[in-house]
């Protein structure tokens, strides 16, 4: 029986260790945090219970595949959000609500955008198109070297290479007039961790996943109900999990790693090893890899990172769904400086997630939810974050008043999480929220390989190796390794 060591216990590392436990591999997780889950994690405080990170699931039926490749029944129970968010405007009251329904999509937006439902429709059909022809071509697929990718992208339909060479926005600005629509279907952009400005137009996919394909979807008892579910069959299967222990060195032979070091000097063995940190970071940190070291991973794209505060507050928000934007009147603007700034955002845009909306469990009866998120730059440009308590004192108060609910006189409970221990907790490098950026020189065989260029048996599986960041993608990444696993050693 082949012994494998998970570096992380992310998504990326429970998923892999779902399949190849499965498979009769011996597994064993090792976490620098005290708890599994990485960014798919929990807070409880005084009653209340958030979601860390990721707030809703899309193309759920990965997860469907995950856990049927992991020899179990998909126990997760899921409830599809309708509409699957809202937008409010600065200076305009009523938000817009957007549903997947594109009947009651169009009513929402019959003063500002004519004809709607014939625009979307045109606009997600050549999504959808792209998505069916990559789908399974260029991103279920591993890839040995660039070349190889490369020759594989020839059999994508040529209509879709001029998709490739331009951004969401000009793709948007094609299909749609009023700024409003297009600033709105922009913000999947976002989920990448970019702006709709440096995206490139493929992701317009995203669109076609939330409006078509498979929609938003809440999971009961809270995201991290995702993590305690694999947790729980993992731990039925003899994994082993070590926590609070970061591994700082590898030892290796030839070719071969033979053994991690933790920051305790425990050197853990084994025939196979994972990494589910960053794999950039990684190669540069603990590998000493040059190709990979601060100063040339500084050089590359990073999503933005994440500022983030979880307030508990006393009574029902009636205006609040469970999926919220929050944007000002200077999209462009704000879009062009955000990722760069020195200072922290004025006027600052913001993602509101009230999970006690579509469960209760959350929250104490009478009460409320919050988890705000903020993109900012990352600690490349801001290092200094001891104006935390002044940014989130402004996004409270913008919200407050903008949802008609004092806030600050019925918060219960509040927590403030700026970049920095975004970094510290999960090793995220300079406290990027999603890892790489999805440029076209960061994705597919552009980005970091999930195999290692020296060592035979190190692996790489999560958000920056391939296909790339988000839920459903990682959860693909963890097949992906699990197929070049199996393709090079046996279990006995």
């Amino acid at each position: 029986m082949k012994k494998v060591i998970i570096i992380g216990s992310g998504l990326g590392g429970l998923a892999t260790a779902l399949r190849l436990s499965n498979r009769g591999y011996d597994v064993k997780i090792i976490e620098k945090y005290s708890t599994p889950g990485g960014r798919l994690n929990t807070m409880e405080k005084e009653g209340f219970k958030f979601d860390l990170g990721p707030s809703f699931m899309s193309m759920s039926y990965e997860f469907d595949e995950l856990f049927s490749d992991g020899g179990v029944k998909n126990p997760l129970l899921l409830k599809p959000l309708e509409p699957i968010y809202q937008v409010f405007f600065e200076n305009r009251q009523e938000p817009y609500k957007i549903y997947k329904n594109l009947a009651e999509l169009q009513k929402e937006f019959e003063s500002v955008e004519p004809e709607l439902m014939q625009k979307i429709q045109k606009y997600l059909g050549r999504a959808r198109e792209f998505y069916n022809d990559t789908n399974d071509k260029v991103i279920k697929t591993n890839f040995n070297n660039k070349l190889e990718y490369l020759l594989k992208l020839t059999g994508v339909p040529f209509k879709h290479i001029p998709y490739l060479f331009k951004s969401m926005w000009k793709e948007l600005d094609k299909n749609f007039q009023s700024d409003e629509v297009k600033i709105i279907f922009s913000l999947v952009a976002f989920f990448l961790g970019s702006t709709p400005f440096q995206t490139p137009s493929i992701y317009s996919i995203l669109n076609y996943t939330e409006l078509e394909n498979d929609g938003y979807w809440a999971v009961e008892g809270g995201m991290y109900k995702i993590t305690e579910e694999i947790v729980n069959i993992l731990k039925s299967r003899n994994v082993e999990f070590v926590f609070d222990s970061e591994i700082v060195q590898l030892n290796y032979e030839g070719e071969d790693v033979t053994g991690a070091i933790d920051s305790r000097g425990n050197v853990h063995q084994a025939d196979i090893f994972i990494s589910n940190s960053d794999a950039a970071s990684f190669r540069g940190k603990i590998l000493g890899r040059e190709k990979f070291s601060e100063s040339r991973l500084d050089k590359l794209h990073w999503t933005l990172s994440p500022f983030t505060i979880y307030l508990g507050v006393k009574g029902k928000i009636n205006n609040l769904i469970h999926h919220n934007y929050f944007l000002g009147s200077n999209f462009k603007e704000y879009a062009d400086t955000i990722f760069t700034s020195s200072v922290s955002p004025q006027k600052p845009y913001y993602y509101v997630n009230m999970s006690s909306a579509t469960d209760k469990t959350c929250a104490p009866e009478g009460c409320e939810n919050l988890f705000i998120l903020c993109p900012v730059p990352d600690l490349r440009y801001k290092t200094d974050w001891r104006d935390k308590d002044e940014l989130a004192a402004q996004i409270i108060n913008d919200l407050s008043s903008r949802i008609g609910v004092d806030l600050e006189a019925n918060t219960l409970t509040k927590t403030v999480l700026t970049p920095i221990d975004w970094q510290q907790k999960f090793n995220l490098y300079k406290g990027s929220g999603l890892g790489l950026a999805h440029d076209l020189n960061q994705v597919g065989a552009f980005r970091p390989q999930n195999f290692d260029e020296k060592f035979k048996n190190l692996f790489y599986v999560g958000a920056s190796t391939t296909p790339g960041t988000g839920l459903p993608m990682v959860v693909i990444g963890s097949k992906l390794v699990t197929e070049r696993i199996e393709n090079e050693f046996t279990r006995l």
